[in-house]
């Protein structure tokens, strides 16, 4: 896709009469855009800025509450209240993407998420993930990462201090599981 998107930019500049120097700077500006430029609308109403953590590594999870991975809630509330005082942000983003298992609202999801599995991490409002309405941070990092895009419920990304993908976690890992929490546990110590 990258190399598509390259001929594709230099066919364009060609015809403009840009110079290849100049496709290249405008090609490494755009590398240069991180998960700080995006925000999610919240489940409470207001946005998830993620400018607001910067500095901060954040592992964001596609969510779904009638999935067989649901229970990861759990696993995701326990990293959050391991490694939160230390600077990780969890965001939850609930999506009906896969399998359809996020059909309800934001009562449905409030009553999944936050009183059975007792999430007090942040929340984002139901989004797309894949295909041509997905979420800008979901463009982003299929952009950055077009091999590692979620496949299913419970993908997760984790974004270190720069604001670029430093880990991607298919939904079959755990989110206690000692790789994520390796890759955790550096991402913090990370100056």
């Amino acid at each position: 896709m990258t190399d598509r998107r390259t001929f594709v930019a230099a066919s364009l500049a060609a015809v403009a009469g840009f110079s290849r120097s100049r496709i290249a700077r405008a090609q490494a500006n755009m590398s240069k855009i991180s998960a700080y430029v995006f925000s999610f609308p919240a489940l409470s109403g207001n946005d998830i800025r993620l400018a607001e953590f910067t500095g901060r590594p954040m592992l964001i999870v596609n969510t779904a509450s009638l999935c067989g991975y649901t229970p990861q809630y759990a696993g995701l509330q326990e990293l959050w209240a391991e490694f939160r005082d230390r600077g990780l942000v969890i965001i939850g983003v609930p999506s009906n993407d896969f399998g359809g298992q996020e059909p309800g609202g934001t009562k449905e999801i409030v009553d999944t998420a936050q009183h059975h599995y007792g999430v007090t991490f942040p929340m984002a409002g139901k989004v797309a993930v894949k295909g041509p309405n997905a979420h800008p941070f979901y463009k982003w990092a299929a952009e950055a990462r077009p091999r590692e895009v979620p496949r299913w419920n419970f993908h997760k990304y984790l974004i270190g201090r720069e604001g670029y993908i430093s880990e991607v976690f298919a939904e079959s890992v755990e989110p206690t599981d000692t790789r994520v929490k390796t890759a955790i546990a550096r991402a913090l110590a990370a100056s």
